[in-house]
């Protein structure tokens, strides 16, 4: 296979979102499992370092290399079948492009990261993404159906279902928070847990087998707006609790997403009509169950936000394609806006990804809501899982969003919750994770991956501090 060493080649591929740079010697794109097999074993034979890329939409530095050799799975795109209850494909293809060719046929692949016209569906696997539909189907684990994946001495596993951990594997067994969490590697019940949200420290995934649905054939987007925090949260508590009760109920939304002020702000910035006595919004879908009809949906939504406090009368509500085309400019307003504020300050924002349990979630709000310098808080409401953007304006702002930011991600540890509900550790969280699962869960990590990967080739850096000579330090 053929290896790339020209440096301006090279250099496409040496950050992620997180905005780190990396280096590496060489760069492979295999196009089948048995050329990725043949790039770990000349790597683990010599031991190389292998970074494993795919789209770099990470925001931790996972996909950044540290040195050693670069993997790119650009070329793993085929679409091998579609049926009626799941789908085959390569890993390297686009999420939303296997997304769009299973709703051709009817069907849904309900994981939808932010990212998903971005990243992989291999990415996606390996983080165990999510996204705002993931408070109806949950994180991308209990979609995937089968895998194929390839371990470092070159064994190429066709993982199914409920293949069971093979006996002699020292698979971490510890209690995770009660949270949306993509922190270290889940206890396995099957072998697919191994390598599911393994962040590419564990084997290679090169092909996935995934579960689908019902798609939905009309979804209602809804924008309510509120007068203040505590309002929007008693709402959001409602509904949930209406939606835990019956996800196909009248009032079941399907995701709940949360604006605040500053949020709103931006929308107004950018032009967009915002209410004057709005403080916080929240964005929601409600899936059209055909055994109730729009108009039910619609009277029992509008008979909530009446009785939940919104600004019931401002309230925008839509099927229509035009209609659901300004309720996305709301929603896409803020991280255009944030990503100006960035490029304006000429300073890298500083975001969280923390979640906490229900009974937690006024206090981490309270908690956010105090940061030391200009942010924004949006996301996942439904979930307890918020998006703080820190947006320092100098270095020494820059220091103290990192800190605040530590200080958060303890709290949040000490609520109960995780340090990565969505996004991974990569290689810039590895100490909040030792903070969350501590010295004893982190040894039993490092049992599997030495177990699988005794020479440290795969994923240097991302999830555990190698321990050897020429460890990152980032």
């Amino acid at each position: 296979m053929k290896t790339i060493s020209d440096p301006e080649i090279l250099s496409g591929y040496l950050t992620d979102a997180s905005n780190v740079p990396g280096h590496a010697e060489v760069l492979v794109r295999p196009t089948s499992a048995a050329e990725v097999a043949e790039v770990l074993t000349h790597c683990r034979a010599r031991g190389i370092p292998l970074t494993v890329t795919a789209a770099r939409t990470s925001t931790t530095a996972a996909a950044v290399p540290q040195g050693g050799w670069l993997m790119s799975m650009e070329r793993l795109t085929s679409i091998e079948s579609i049926g009626h209850d799941r789908a085959t494909a390569g890993a390297g293809i686009l999420l939303g492009e296997l997304q769009s060719a299973v709703e051709a046929e009817g069907r849904l692949f309900p994981p939808d990261p932010t990212s998903r016209h971005d990243c992989t569906l291999g990415g996606a696997i390996a983080c165990n993404a999510s996204g705002a539909r993931s408070f109806r189907f949950g994180p991308t684990r209990p979609w995937i159906e089968g895998l194929q994946v390839v371990l470092t001495d070159g064994r190429i596993l066709d993982i199914g279902p409920e293949d069971p951990v093979p006996s002699d594997w020292p698979a971490p067994q510890w209690i995770e928070p009660t949270v949306k969490t993509a922190a270290g590697y889940a206890p396995p019940r099957r072998l697919l847990d191994v390598f599911i949200g393994s962040e590419g420290t564990l084997g290679v995934i090169t092909k996935a087998t995934v579960r689908l649905t019902d798609a939905p054939s009309e979804v209602m987007g809804i924008i309510a707006w509120f007068p203040d925090r505590p309002t929007a949260v008693g709402f959001m508590r409602n509904v949930r609790a209406s939606a835990r009760a019956d996800r196909r109920g009248v009032v079941s939304p399907q995701c709940i997403e949360y604006l605040d002020h500053h949020c709103l702000a931006l929308a107004r910035e950018r032009g967009l009509d915002v209410p004057e006595e709005a403080r916080c919004a929240l964005f929601c879908e409600q899936v059209l169950e055909p055994e109730h009809g729009e108009e039910a949906h619609l009277d029992a939504w509008w008979e909530a936000l009446e009785a939940g406090g919104a600004l019931a009368d401002d309230t925008l509500a839509t099927t229509d394609t035009d209609g659901r085309e300004r309720l996305y400019a709301l929603r896409h307003a803020v991280p255009a806006g944030i990503n100006e504020r960035v490029v304006r300050n000429r300073m890298r924002k500083v975001g969280t990804d923390l979640a906490v349990p229900d009974a937690a979630l006024d206090a981490m709000m309270d908690l956010y809501e105090a940061a030391p310098i200009d942010h924004v808080l949006f996301g996942h409401l439904g979930d307890n899982h918020l998006h703080l953007n820190l947006l320092p304006t100098s270095a020494d702002e820059l220091e103290v969003a990192k800190a605040f930011y530590d200080d958060l991600a303890r709290q949040a540890v000490a609520l109960g919750g995780t340090v990565s509900a969505e996004h991974g550790i990569g290689k810039l969280k590895r100490a909040h994770l030792g903070w969350m699962v501590g010295d004893e869960v982190l040894a039993s990590f490092r049992s599997l991956k030495e177990h699988l990967d005794p020479t440290w080739v795969l994923g240097r850096g991302n999830v555990l501090s190698f321990p050897g000579p020429g460890s990152t330090g980032l």
